[in-house]
């Protein structure tokens, strides 16, 4: 088993886009993701030259190549940076501890944002439904003060946006 050089403190922003920066690092971690517990580096190795053939029987030279090329640059790499525990003994893979920092930034892995834009344009419509039926002099509704509401709620979305940024 390999020896993990172990970082204390988790990955610069920079250097997170460095390890996203080449697609087969990228298809690492994105196969990790989908996966639970340990995975096999062939297994990977026949994803991603798979990927890379567009092809579903992938020719043999390709594989070896994407195979020695994890071996030798990505897997130690990733290792290196902590998103990753490699077994050199079974050839295994599992996500380390800087495992989160990098696959927060993958497409489909932080769904907060879609939740949080939700609550916004619920907001937005909220404030304009408002505004309109204030408009329409219906007798408990005319005594609200559009301007009041509006600025309420888009309060509550600043308020709202500053949290997230910030949490």
């Amino acid at each position: 088993m390999s020896v993990q050089r172990s970082r204390p403190e988790s990955l610069a922003e920079s250097e997170v886009f460095h390890i996203l920066g080449n697609d087969r690092r990228r298809a690492i971690v994105q196969l990790l993701a989908h996966q639970s517990g340990q995975v096999d580096v062939s297994d990977i190795a026949t994803e991603i030259a798979a990927t890379e053939s567009e092809t579903t029987s992938v020719p043999n030279n390709l594989y070896k190549s994407v195979y020695v090329s994890l071996q030798q640059t990505h897997l130690p790499q990733l290792e290196e940076d902590a998103v990753i525990e490699y077994d050199s003994d079974t050839k295994t893979i599992q996500p380390g501890p800087n495992f989160e920092d990098v696959i927060t930034y993958i497409d489909g892995h932080d769904g907060d944002h879609t939740r949080v834009l939700q609550l916004h344009l619920a907001a937005c419509v909220l404030g304009l439904g408002l505004i309109v039926l204030t408009g329409l002099d219906l007798p408990l509704l005319s005594s609200l003060d559009p301007v009041l509401w509006s600025v309420l709620i888009l309060v509550a979305i600043a308020v709202s946006s500053l949290y997230r940024l910030f949490a």
